[in-house]
């Protein structure tokens, strides 16, 4: 997130940290009318405590938990795709981790279906498997003839070909240097 130099008003903050689903705990009133002082006002401290705080911020415990880093998400929605996919009867099944390597996505998962209705259940499935775990995806391409179907999780990108079109564009070949995610030992064996 870009940075742009001035520092958001309590209430602005307060109402951010809302709608993220965040809640303050009484420390949040602290500084509610920290607006109101003069500029010069601005770089005093105020002391509460044991937390030194700057004037026109609040000091706020949040009750919920630091989300898990980008690349922790992006791996679990490439599992959990993956496991969609082996539901569905995909083979083939790859997550290549690109984390440095690409700036649209953390990882990319490979899997091939039998027939264009094969292809076209398991993209259907992926996806609802995952809105079930509030993973929304951002776009799904080539459903309609479902040779090649791609499925885009911001994190994490999901392709899904019939066999000739994955040897065709060979993404596997492509990606041959990259890490590969390896399967959890259930999905393994159901495959």
């Amino acid at each position: 997130m870009a940075t742009t130099g001035r520092t958001p008003s309590p209430e602005r903050a307060r109402a951010a940290r809302a709608t993220a689903g965040f809640e303050a705990t009484d420390a949040d009133t602290l500084d509610q009318d920290a607006g109101d002082q003069d500029a010069e006002d601005q770089d005093e401290s105020v002391e509460d405590g044991d937390t030194e705080l700057d004037a026109g911020h609040s000091a706020h415990t949040l009750s919920r938990p630091k989300p898990p880093s980008p690349p922790e998400v992006g791996r679990r929605i490439a599992l959990l795709a993956a496991a969609a996919g082996l539901d569905k009867k995909a083979e083939d099944i790859q997550i290549i981790d690109v984390i440095g390597k690409v700036d649209y996505a953390d990882y990319i998962v490979l899997m091939t279906g039998a027939s264009d209705r094969n292809v076209a259940a398991i993209a259907r499935g992926i996806e609802a498997d995952l809105a079930k775990e509030s993973v929304r995806a951002l776009a799904l391409e080539g459903l309609p003839l479902a040779r090649w179907v791609l499925i885009d999780f911001v994190e994490v990108v999901v392709h899904v070909f019939q066999a000739e079109w994955r040897q065709l564009y060979d993404l596997d070949g492509l990606w041959m240097d990259a890490a590969r995610i390896p399967l959890p030992p259930a999905a393994k064996s159901s495959s």
